[in-house]
């Protein structure tokens, strides 16, 4: 179940990314809150209590997604009303929410704020997209929190995550003048659009597997293994005997760009030098999309594992490649969020927010 050390979040204050609160007028000085990331892969919950103007993480634990048939039945094995009386939940979702309901994309459950709030009963349960929750944790963070890719210019307007990993994340932060207004966004599923003949070919592969070519498909750790499937057999380069028998045993993405930032397999290194000119390139349409002068924030689990395999000379050549827009891309600056709790902090933070209210309607 797993005691934790007792990290404190700075709770109702304007951090180095200043957000929109909720119940601004009217903040809770105490309570307890039950916080969830919900990934195709794992899942990750905790209990904050809200202590002197902090945010104190009482205890978190993580599971394998897919091992449960119900979300409910995770929350039973995490045992969340042994310790406290729960006065919020919030849960952070891969997938589209509408009123407080998603099926999962790449999971196969279907959750219901209301129907959690009933089961727990617990008044005051949101159901938000998981890259919302990415989003409010980034006023959580610290400076030491981030890698800059690019530094850009310090220009105020709109700011964007995009988050390769099971899936891709993707969402916008509004600048109302004052401070930021997340909203979640499934941009990941719009159509890749290939550049040259290789991506062409590549787009050409992925649709014969699948029958759709959306960023998605490619920006995630399949895409990874489906890349690196499509190298091998056009460069006509078969896997070693040393890594095949690897791939049995191991996460295939993680392998294949861990043997590429080792330098021991040329068609590893292809697969993540093309990964990553694909993830320059959707951030850049991102930022353009949502004239992201705030910035551009890389979140998700791969990219934190591989940040010493990006070159950031070429990151930001394949950035800025959009003709006409060149200039403005320039002035925006490109980050890399390394603190893989962002999105259970953001969803804590989001809950917080809410004591009081009732269940997503």
């Amino acid at each position: 179940m797993g005691k934790v050390q007792r990290l404190k979040i700075p709770f109702m204050r304007k951090g180095q990314i200043p957000l929109v609160f909720l119940n601004t007028g009217h903040p809770p000085i105490g309570g307890i809150v039950l916080a969830a990331d919900i990934g195709g892969t794992k899942t990750n919950l905790a209990l904050f209590k809200i202590s002197d103007g902090h945010l104190e993480l009482l205890r978190e634990q993580s599971f394998e997604t897919k091992k449960y048939d119900l979300c409910i039945d995770l929350f039973n094995e995490f045992q969340v009303e042994s310790d406290h009386k729960m006065d919020a939940i919030c849960l952070g979702v891969a997938g589209p929410v509408i009123a407080g309901v998603v099926q999962g994309t790449n999971f196969p459950w279907k959750i219901d704020s209301k129907a959690i709030s009933k089961a727990l009963n617990v008044k005051s349960v949101f159901v938000i997209n998981d890259l919302e929750a990415n989003a409010f944790g980034l006023t959580t963070l610290k400076d030491d929190d981030f890698e800059t890719l690019i530094a850009g210019k310090s220009i105020s307007g709109n700011a964007a995550i995009v988050s390769p990993g099971t899936g891709l994340g993707e969402a916008g932060l509004f600048w109302d003048g004052h401070q930021y207004r997340p909203f979640a966004s499934e941009g990941g599923h719009c159509s890749f659009s290939p550049h040259h003949s290789l991506d062409v070919e590549i787009y050409n592969s992925i649709f014969q597997k699948y029958g759709d070519v959306s960023w998605e498909r490619l920006l995630s750790g399949q895409g990874i293994v489906d890349i690196h499937e499509f190298l091998r057999a056009y460069r006509s380069n078969p896997m070693p005997i040393w890594l095949k028998e690897r791939f049995a045993n191991e996460d295939p993405a993680a392998l294949i760009t861990k043997t590429a930032l080792d330098g021991r397999d040329p068609v590893c290194s292809e697969t993540l030098t093309i990964f990553l000119r694909f993830l320059a390139i959707e951030a850049s349409q991102m930022a353009l999309k949502l004239k992201a002068t705030g910035g551009i924030y890389i979140g998700g689990g791969i990219v934190p594992k591989i940040i010493k395999g990006i070159d950031k000379d070429v990151f930001t050549t394949n950035f800025v490649q959009t003709g006409r827009m060149a200039t403005l891309l320039r002035m925006m600056s490109v980050k890399v969020i390394l603190n893989e709790k962002t999105p259970l902090f953001g969803a804590a933070m989001y809950g917080a927010m809410g004591i009081g209210a009732d269940a997503d309607s």
